[in-house]
């Protein structure tokens, strides 16, 4: 039986001429919807499979599918005669533009079995001279077919024809079955002590030979090395690099990509004409040292080294000058080129050098890229892309990515080993303060770690932006905005709308097996900056006025017009910070917090006394008269009974309609009445606490602040596989909203993966009278339709990209980086939601 072999991503043609049976084979072999006919095509435009004439409209409908299933990533078998050249050179032009292999089979058949074939199909009224004529291309196609540019031509004769077994090959590229973790290493160059400091750093175990050189490595955990290229040249020791990374190479422990200085270093060791320049005549010169036999396991490593690999199911690809996305998997020369030299513009700078094209600004792919190639001093994020390359041969550093942590740690190189060309200075990096409108502006993609790409349109980039640029707070210090939050599903308990019922299922459904219900303060949400000292504030967040915090809204505006009153509160809180001990047991220098500041007066007086408090006061002016009106009327017989009933309901929903919200009110002056209720530790130095810690690991530091300005959060935790603990919680909440307060926040008490709500807010009935009006309890048939779909999905996008930006923040990334989430959550809050949910 014959076997036969196709890339799983590729095209394949089968050629042969009518009759041949390539339908037959093709039904047996592949799906349905892998094979495109030509057959199918002409039927496609005229209603008809053998109607030649329409073989050119046909041929262009058959070119558009195949490309565009070529350009998503499909496996595509064209059934054609494909016996011309000219026929075959199309398909194979269009394969290779969208960087895939090509494969022919041919189905060799005798002239008479084909035209006995044909004779039995009444559709097939054309001649046995067009099979003799399809015959005599097939044969002068045969000796040439192999240099038409198919990776494999593949031909059958006689019964193998219907004794072949296909076979599928993974590209050599994919390793998507390997998912780490992963220690990348950036481009070496022959330094192989740094490389030895490096992987010792990193926890790596060096083996070595009779001569004490490294010659292998492993890592306790199982970690993989994944190295980015560039092994050689221009370092002291090309040799001990490439035997240390071919044994772990061979010893399972490590992958490697090709460099463009190996590629070249092989052409050379191979004979070929080149330039010996950029340190190629160091490695020359050292492998001239070395025994033959190494030489040539040396030469056949790099000669063997791929241009990418994609890892981790996809989510990964490494390729030494980085891979847009569109070239993700593929093959060809041009992705072997990209992968190797990067996108050049075709000019030189003033050293002489070529100048690239920047496309990882324009990188919006899924997968993290992870590269070398050109040096830079910091490594830095850009669309999910890292360049690792930070010049150690030129006397920078060695630098390795460690994966999934995204933890970056580098190792001084140990001098100077050979002079760039071009001088490897800071100014050749984006400031990591600079912001840029080029950053925000547009409908962009901003990559979160918890898992995909969340979309900011155009339009909601431009409101955005004008909130940023006119009211925000000093940029510096605008380091994370909170989430909207989603209500519950709508209660069916006669008199409510929200209870916490459906929160405790919603959670319970979810796999969540603890929550924690915290007290909803009466106040505005607020996002708190601390810094330990001045000096903290400059190093992390390069503010140099002395100040050492903030308190913004959740819309990144300034609490207090007055900056002397956020310096108060900040002072404030800074000492209690103090003297909880939190500075030492964090470690850090600096915080964020999330709170509530209450009175909700404070920030919110004006809509209070605008449009609150005058409904209130035309309410109880107006409804008190229409009450003593109607009872007048009745009192003369007047049938005004349901009238009088209902404007009675109305005007005592009015007076708990004044009631609850004058709760939220009290006189303050200055920072005196003021309050902070803090009820999550957001991020510290080097920890995006958030979403690492769970609630009761927050709530216990918070309640050891100790000031006036701090009020503490109420909370109770309740298992969900508990009925008595639900319905403690339950009496809690309604003892709490009976009392005048605003409910409560469910969230689970510890991190969750997946798409489950970070918090499921509980309102309580009086307070729902703010947010729907006085007479909401009239309309609850009506109420309970809303729809809370594209509240829920907006809560889970800000959720993941508040977390994106504490992590970058506590990671050490620019503020550039920090502000790209940032700024989408703002984006994302003008899209249209109802916002009294």
């Amino acid at each position: 039986m014959a076997e036969i072999s196709v890339p799983k991503l590729s095209l394949v043609l089968l050629v042969g001429v009518s009759g041949s049976g390539k339908s037959t084979f093709a039904r047996r072999h592949f799906k349905p919807t892998q094979v495109i006919s030509s057959d199918f095509c002409r039927g496609l435009v005229a209603d008809d499979e053998n109607d030649q004439e329409a073989t050119p409209d046909a041929f262009d409908v058959l070119h558009y599918i195949v490309g565009t299933r070529l350009r998503r990533g499909l496996f595509t078998v064209v059934d054609a005669t494909n016996v011309q050249w000219e026929a075959r050179r199309k398909l194979v032009e269009l394969a290779k533009s969208h960087d895939v292999l090509v494969d022919a089979i041919v189905l060799d058949v005798p002239e008479e079995v084909a035209v006995a074939r044909n004779a039995l199909r009444p559709d097939r009224a054309f001649g046995a001279h067009v099979i003799t004529r399809q015959r005599k291309d097939l044969r002068r196609s045969l000796s040439k077919i192999s240099r038409d540019g198919f990776r494999r031509v593949h031909v059958l004769r006689g019964e193998a024809i219907d004794d072949t077994t296909i076979t599928y090959e993974k590209a050599w590229t994919d390793r998507r079955e390997l998912t780490g973790p992963f220690d990348f290493v950036g481009d070496v160059h022959g330094c192989r002590a740094e490389l030895e400091t490096l992987l010792i750093e990193l926890g790596w175990k060096l083996h070595r030979d009779d001569a004490g050189r490294p010659v292998g490595a492993e890592h306790p955990e199982g970690r993989t090395a994944v190295f980015v290229g560039d092994l050689v040249d221009r370092g002291p020791d090309s040799p001990g690099v490439l035997r240390l990374v071919m044994g772990m190479v061979a010893a399972g422990t490590a992958l490697c990509v090709s460099g463009n200085h190996e590629q070249k270093l092989v052409r050379a060791l191979n004979g070929r004409k080149v330039t010996i320049a950029h340190g190629l005549e160091r490695s020359l010169e050292q492998l001239a040292g070395e025994p033959e036999e190494f030489r040539d396991a040396a030469k056949a490593f790099m000669d063997g080294l791929i241009s990418h690999y994609q890892l981790d199911g996809g989510a990964l690809v490494v390729a030494h000058a980085g891979l847009k996305e569109a070239y993700h998997g593929r093959a060809s020369g041009r992705v072997r080129s990209f992968a190797l030299y990067g996108d050049t513009t075709g000019e030189t700078d003033e050293y002489g050098l070529p100048v690239r094209y920047p496309w990882a600004k324009d990188y919006r792919g899924r997968a993290m890229v992870v590269y070398g190639h050109t040096p830079i001093p910091e490594p830095e994020w850009v669309n999910n892309t890292i360049c690792l390359d930070t010049g150690c041969v030129f006397g920078g550093k060695l630098t390795a990515l460690r994966y999934p942590t995204r933890e970056l740690v580098s190792v001084p190189a140990e001098r100077v080993w050979y002079e760039p060309a071009r001088p490897l200075a800071p100014d050749a990096q984006r400031d990591p303060g600079l912001l840029d409108i080029g950053d925000v502006q547009g409908t962009r993609y901003v990559e979160v770690r918890t898992g995909g790409k969340i979309k900011i349109r155009e339009e909601n980039s431009a409101a955005a932006l004008e909130i940023m640029s006119r009211f925000a707070v000093d940029p510096r210090w605008l380091v994370y905005l909170p989430p909207t939050m989603a209500p519950p599903e709508t209660s069916s308990l006669d008199g409510y709308l929200e209870h916490p019922a459906e929160a405790f299922e919603e959670f319970h459904r979810a796999g969540v097996t603890e929550v924690v219900c915290e007290e909803k303060h009466m106040g505005s949400r607020a996002v708190v900056v601390l810094t330990r000292t001045p000096e903290a504030a400059e190093a992390r967040f390069g503010v140099t006025d002395g100040t050492c915090g903030t308190v913004h809204t959740r819309t990144g505006r300034p609490f207090f017009d007055d900056p002397a009153l956020t310096a108060g509160l900040v002072d404030g809180l800074r000492a209690a910070v103090s003297e909880a001990g939190l500075w030492e047991e964090l470690g850090t220098g600096w915080m964020v917090l999330d709170a509530e500041l209450l009175p909700w007066s404070a920030k919110a007086g004006s809509l209070i006394r605008e449009q609150y408090a005058s409904v209130g006061a035309a309410a109880r002016a107006a409804l008190p008269d229409a009450v003593a009106a109607l009872e007048a009327a009745a009192g003369r017989g007047l049938d005004v009974g349901d009238l009088l009933g209902r404007t009675r309901r109305r005007s005592g929903n009015a007076a708990r309609f004044r009631d609850a919200y004058a709760r939220y009110c009290w006189p303050v002056s200055g920072l005196s009445g003021v309050r902070l209720a803090p009820f999550q530790i957001l991020a510290v130095e080097g920890r995006a606490t958030a979403g690492d810690e769970p609630h009761s690991w927050h709530l216990a530091r918070l309640a050891r602040l100790n000031s006036d300005l701090i009020t503490q959060t109420r909370h109770v935790f309740v298992s969900l596989e508990s009925e008595e603990s639900r319905a403690a919680a339950t009496e809690w909440w309604t003892s709490l909203t009976e009392s005048g307060g605003e409910g409560m926040v469910v969230k689970p008490a510890h991190p969750v993966p997946g798409r489950v709500q970070p918090g499921v807010k509980v309102r309580g009935r009086e307070y729902l009278r703010i947010i729907y009006g006085p007479d909401y309890t009239e309309s609850l048939d009506v109420l309970r339709r809303r729809f809370l779909g594209r509240k829920r999905s907006l809560a889970l996008r800000e959720h993941a990209l508040g977390l994106e930006s504490l992590a970058r923040l506590a990671g050490g990334e620019p503020l550039w980086r920090v502000h790209e989430a940032v700024f989408a959550v703002l984006a994302l809050e003008s899209e249209p939601v109802d916002p009294r949910l």
